[in-house]
């Protein structure tokens, strides 16, 4: 009885929004310190969900309940001003205690000490002595710095405004928290800032999010909305993937399309692995890619199939940058800057926000040129820039077709229906003002516009705001065949680690080489964060970006390149064995797929035989992983020598 009292319970729900009913006889119960991931195609009915919760929609059918005592936080979509300070509009999320120190100003005033003695012991127990410092912790976490906690509300940007509404809800002394696409308005440093806090949160938990890897490391469960239906899945995301892709693959159509797809993923791992010259970024790498394969046969009825043109023209180099400052007027922002763009380059920029990542991404666009140095782009290189302003410079009246139409007026109607069709726009929505889109339709639209044009070099400037997971991925899968260069920001960690191989770290008015993977990168935040805090502490920031820049002269440098060359090549030979070991392996299991595709197989008669076959798949997956792991040990042992002489 006292559990079942505590639980957030819905009886057989169901949910309209006009004429269409969004969700049906949603059955389940939510117990204490749950944490719910919510998932489902764009416009199913998870916000519906959270504004039943709140009281702002109510159930077409059914009950729905949680105790009359919890408290519940979510994040306001109202946009916040006013004078107050960062600090003071955070702390109102702890509502009791603004209640409370609000009455103790009264209280002094009267000198009230009898009551004044009660407010104080009633403070002691909420430990609200600790909210101003819990406030900043938050504020901190969230990118604020000191002197932007002290900042009016009404002077922060939209963005930064709605971290403040997060911080706010993160402050509420909740049982039960909604959040709704937290990850919206943060950079990298503040999603996995975010992540930590969550994972140490204690109470119920509903998350609305198309973040992969943010999923992965919250949540415990997962609620499937799909079809008008709702089910709830044991373990994290990873694990409702893997249920739902052998599901699909009960259905012989997908499954065909399944192994289409892993064809193609394996395709693009091989190649990788045949590049790859770091083996610490190379091990990373290729454990995101193999994860995809698992993760593709969950997606197979994703509505969204595209692929990047083949670039018409391919220049060495794309683009260079030499000795070049960037900023703004007489403002600058990064200094010292040296790239050069050739194309096969996945570059992506690491740092805080407000470090210079969309200045430097700018500067390579020629949306704004050096304050000193040079921007040098080829003749025949054609940039595709994506930044989230683009949305609102589309044109509100016309429909997606009229503006692919502006872009080529010469073109089929047909081919353009076609190619926005990839892109998931119906036939009624190819001829619907854009007026009415969604920030995510907007997005897809400006992806499908830039793709049109062909581009050699890419610049995508956090490109998976407003995507759903199944853009998210398809827009991941599309890059993997792209022959000309990316530079990418994305808080999306799973999109950075199966399309970058190298990283920048934009920091201290510098972009320098990043020699660490992702989780080296959380741990140097985490580390960073820490001395900031505490300047004496004895952390260790690892994983630190390589210097650029050396004295070392070209006979000395020729000289050391050689010796390095010969003490390494027996492990260069080995490397090599092992790479042709795996091609023959990855080809005989391409093979045994093939021979799966045979409805035969799956006859009673037929059963001895295919139990043979998925054996012997077994024994190569099995091979082809030790082959895998020799190989990372090998190039590991490799660039420790290499590093050392």
């Amino acid at each position: 009885m006292g559990t079942i009292a505590r639980m957030l319970k819905f009886q057989n729900v169901a949910i309209r929004r006009g004429p269409r009913e969004l969700i049906s006889g949603l059955d389940v119960q939510i117990g204490p310190g749950q944490k719910i991931g919510l998932t489902g195609a764009n416009g199913t009915g998870k916000s519906s969900l959270f504004a039943m919760i709140l009281g702002e929609l109510q159930t077409d059918q059914g009950d729905f309940s949680y105790p009359s005592k919890w408290t519940v936080g979510h994040v306001a979509q109202e946009t916040p001003s006013g004078e107050r300070s960062a600090l003071d509009f955070v702390l109102d999320g702890d509502v009791e205690w603004r209640d409370l120190t609000n009455r103790l100003q009264v209280a002094e005033v009267e000198q009230d000490g009898h009551l004044i003695s009660e407010l104080h012991e009633k403070m002691h127990v909420i430990i609200g002595y600790q909210a101003p410092s819990r406030a900043a912790q938050l504020l901190y976490g969230l990118g604020f710095s000191g002197e932007g906690q002290k900042t009016p509300v009404n002077q922060f940007s939209g963005g930064w405004r709605m971290r403040l509404n997060l911080a706010q809800a993160l402050m509420c002394r909740s049982d039960l928290l909604l959040l709704d696409e937290p990850t919206n308005h943060l950079d990298l440093d503040a999603v996995i800032w975010l992540e930590q806090w969550l994972c140490s949160y204690e109470g119920t938990l509903l998350l609305i999010s198309h973040d992969r890897e943010f999923l992965d490391s919250v949540v415990n469960r997962v609620l499937h909305i799909e079809n008008g239906g709702a089910k709830i899945y044991g373990g994290n995301y990873s694990t409702f993937e893997n249920t739902r892709a052998a599901q699909l693959a009960g259905q012989q159509a997908l499954y065909q399309k399944q192994q289409r797809e892993l064809a193609h993923i394996r395709s693009y791992v091989d190649r990788f692995r045949a590049q790859a010259t770091k083996a610490r970024q190379a091990q990373s790498r290729l454990k995101a890619l193999e994860r995809m394969e698992l993760i593709a046969p969950a997606h197979v009825d994703s509505p969204f199939e595209f692929s990047l043109f083949d670039p018409e023209r391919l220049p060495e180099p794309l683009l260079t940058i030499t000795n070049a400052e960037a900023g703004y007027g007489e403002v600058s922002v990064l200094k010292g800057l040296k790239m050069t763009l050739r194309p096969g380059d996945r570059l992506g920029l690491l740092g805080a926000n407000g470090a210079g990542k969309s200045t430097l991404i700018k500067l390579l666009a020629g949306v704004i040129q050096p304050l000193t140095g040079i921007r040098e782009p080829s003749k025949e290189t054609n940039i595709g820039y994506f930044a989230q302003h683009q949305l609102e410079q589309l044109d509100a009246v016309d429909s997606p077709l009229q503006q692919l139409q502006q872009l080529d007026p010469r073109a089929r109607e047909q081919v353009l229906r076609n190619h926005l069709g990839g892109y998931g726009f119906s036939k009624d929505q190819v001829e619907s003002s854009v007026a009415n889109f969604s920030g995510g339709e907007k997005s897809r639209l400006v992806l499908a516009m830039l793709v049109y044009q062909k581009p050699n070099l890419l610049l995508l400037d956090e490109p998976t705001n407003h995507l759903d997971l199944e853009m998210r991925q398809a827009l991941a899968n599309a890059i993997q065949n792209f022959t000309g260069a990316i530079v990418l920001v994305s808080h999306d960690r799973h999109l950075l680690r199966v399309t970058c191989n190298q990283f920048l770290l934009v920091d201290a008015c510098a972009a320098t080489e990043y020699a660490g993977d992702l989780e080296d990168y959380a741990v140097w935040l985490k580390a960073r964060a820490k001395q900031a805090i505490d300047p004496d502490s004895s952390s260790q920031v690892v994983a630190q970006p390589k210097k650029a820049g050396s004295t070392e002269s070209n006979k000395a440098r020729k000289k050391r390149e050689a010796q390095q060359r010969q003490a390494s090549q027996p492990l260069r030979n080995k490397i090599k064995r092992l790479e042709d070991d795996l091609a023959t392996l990855r080809s005989s299991l391409v093979e045994i797929d093939n021979q799966l595709v045979d409805n035969s197989l799956y006859a009673e008669s037929a059963k001895d035989k295919l139990a043979e076959i998925l054996q012997l798949k077994a024994s190569i997956q099995k091979n082809i992983e030790d082959t895998e792991w020799s190989w990372m040990s090998v190039s590991e042992e490799l660039e420790q020598l290499v590093g050392s002489q």
